[in-house]
């Protein structure tokens, strides 16, 4: 199994494409001012915002990994993206930096290497 893809929502659609168009996804759909879909600089599946009047206030976070925090950060502020907090390192062996979309979604973009999936402390199952 493999995820193909997140959506979430917005109520502010034009602004959304045009953040996540500043984070460095590539918009490859869009339909009728209510949707859109992109394709991330790696990996295979895609991300996407779809119109809504009423989000939820305690969405999801979604996560995007990176290999230079730091460096994605700059860029960001340079293109005027707020940052919430971070970038720091965090107990769980992750750098990250968290953000908030134009709908409120918040996102953390880190860097995790092996710990994402192997952290010293991953339980065995084998």
């Amino acid at each position: 199994m493999r995820l193909n893809q997140v959506t979430v929502g917005t109520n502010d659609f034009e602004a959304s494409v045009i953040f996540y168009q500043k984070l460095g996804l590539r918009l490859i759909v869009t339909s009728r001012g209510e949707y859109a879909r992109f394709e991330l600089p790696d990996g295979e599946a895609t991300f996407s915002v779809h119109l809504k009047i009423v989000l939820p206030q305690d969405g999801p976070v979604l996560y995007f990994e990176v290999d230079d925090v730091d460096t994605v950060v700059d860029r960001f502020r340079a293109d005027g993206i707020a940052i919430d907090n971070g970038p720091e390192d965090r107990p769980w062996l992750w750098r990250e930096v968290r953000l908030t979309d134009p709908s409120g979604n918040q996102l953390c973009i880190f860097h995790a290497g092996s710990n994402r999936r192997y952290p010293p402390w991953r339980i065995n199952t084998a």
